[in-house]
């Protein structure tokens, strides 16, 4: 029934802040994967998230996926184990990305006495954080303001402790689309999975989409599963929901 399962990173397989990932369970995930790669008679388990390219790769690497790729940087990038290749969306222009480095420079010199950093890594997009959420969030309508004023186009949607500001024609949708078309998937035998408000792009693109405990309320309003576990937990108990669905 699924031949694809597409998993967003923090808040599901990996807590957003700086806590251990759970490396037992992760090592469940990339077993299975191994049978799935092995026997095909089960969904391959993929990422699509907002992290730099090197960190999915390397989680790419330890759940075992072979030959599906992965979106990094919210649709900005596709990592294809395939051929060790990183793919830059085609449709971001030169120009988009000097707009890119101007807001980092700016976003700086606003927010930096706050306490404010830019997480690195990021190529054609810009993440801001704070340990505060309360901090982060207040930030919000300010950098809104200073980019309209000065007309630049971004989608400004924050997580929890994170601000991702993206170029308007890219999201999780657009890498997943990319995705589809590299590996001629059809998109009614995926799944998804996401907590926050830009996994919303991830549940526009599967055939089934869930969320862990600790998703926002629009997202559990659009899901089509919810689970009762939190994070790691809610990702292994959507694949034995889809389980029991291709059993069905």
């Amino acid at each position: 029934m699924y031949d694809l399962i597409i998993s967003d990173i923090d808040g599901c397989l990996s807590p957003e802040d700086s806590s251990p990932m759970n490396l037992e369970k992760l090592a469940q995930i990339a077993r299975h994967n191994q049978l799935a790669f092995r026997q095909g008679d089960r969904p391959k388990l993929t990422l699509c998230t907002g992290r730099p390219i090197a960190f999915v790769e390397a989680l790419c690497r330890v759940l075992q996926n072979r030959d599906i790729p992965c979106v990094a940087e919210n649709g900005v990038w596709l990592f294809d184990p395939r051929d060790n290749q990183y793919s830059m969306d085609p449709s971001i222009t030169p120009d988009q990305l000097e707009m890119v480095h101007a807001a980092e420079r700016l976003s700086l010199e606003m927010f930096q006495d706050q306490g404010v950093t830019l997480q690195p890594g990021k190529s054609a997009s810009v993440t801001l954080y704070h340990p505060d959420p309360e901090v982060i969030h207040g930030v919000i309508p300010v950098l809104k303001a200073a980019f309209e004023k000065r007309g630049w186009q971004f989608r400004v949607s924050p997580t929890l402790f994170y601000i991702n500001c993206d170029l308007p024609q890219i999201n999780k949708a657009s890498g997943i689309d990319q995705l589809l078309m590299r590996t001629d998937i059809d998109p009614k035998r995926t799944a998804g999975i996401g907590d926050t408000s830009s996994d919303l792009a991830i549940a526009d693109r599967v055939e089934t989409f869930g969320c862990p405990a600790n998703a926002f309320a629009e997202v559990k309003e659009a899901a089509d599963f919810v689970s009762q576990f939190e994070q790691i937990d809610g990702v292994l108990d959507f694949m034995q929901y889809l389980e029991s669905q291709s059993d069905a």
